[in-house]
């Protein structure tokens, strides 16, 4: 798939994407990306559309070839706290404001913006179109991935290794099973009436 660039902007464009508003448990991740028009990457594409393998080996090239690049998290009591969308705009706002080139133009995975200081666009379905949100993709969705890992050992009855949080039959075998955990988001619905673990 060719990617478009962003184009008829003065000054650095960043893409913003996040991972992890489906799941039932740990934070949702955002990532922000300022691409550098000297050193292109082959390959970008939205994460959910390329094998673990490919993703971890163009995060790598996304770290090393990029003009800026950030990554942050909203947590779980924020997601409980704000909802899932405000925890969303909030961990995007964090992972612009932590890149090294300010930029002067975003261009938003979706339909929402968050509040940012530079001028934003949002781009439905952007992960898939433009080259800077898809590098955001892949960064976000590899971050949160090794997050998910790391919480597995912490709680291995949960198979947070396999289905990442998301609400799959196994996850929520699990959770009747064993109750919540303390990384599950008590305000979705399947988690909400469960005792804690």
């Amino acid at each position: 798939m060719l990617l478009l660039s962003p184009e008829g902007h003065d000054g650095p464009v960043c893409g913003v994407d996040e991972a992890g508003r489906g799941p039932l448990a740990g934070p949702v991740v955002a990532a922000a990306v300022i691409l550098d028009p000297a050193r292109p990457i082959a390959g970008l594409n939205d994460s959910k559309k390329l094998s673990a393998r490919k993703r971890e080996a163009l995060a790598i090239e996304i770290r090393e070839k990029s003009l800026a690049w950030a990554v942050a998290e909203a947590s779980v009591e924020e997601i409980d706290r704000l909802n899932i969308l405000q925890a969303s705009l909030l961990a995007m706002q964090r992972a612009v404001a932590a890149l090294g080139t300010p930029p002067r133009h975003a261009m938003i995975d979706g339909n929402r913006c968050p509040s940012l200081p530079c001028s934003a666009e949002a781009v439905v379905g952007g992960d898939g179109k433009v080259a800077a949100i898809a590098a955001a993709s892949i960064l976000a969705k590899t971050v949160r991935d090794a997050g998910m890992l790391v919480l597995h050992a912490r709680y291995p009855h949960y198979g947070f290794d396999r289905h990442m949080g998301y609400p799959t039959a196994a996850h929520l075998a699990a959770l009747r099973a064993h109750g919540a955990s303390p990384v599950h988001r008590r305000s979705f619905a399947p988690v909400a009436q469960l005792p804690l673990c």
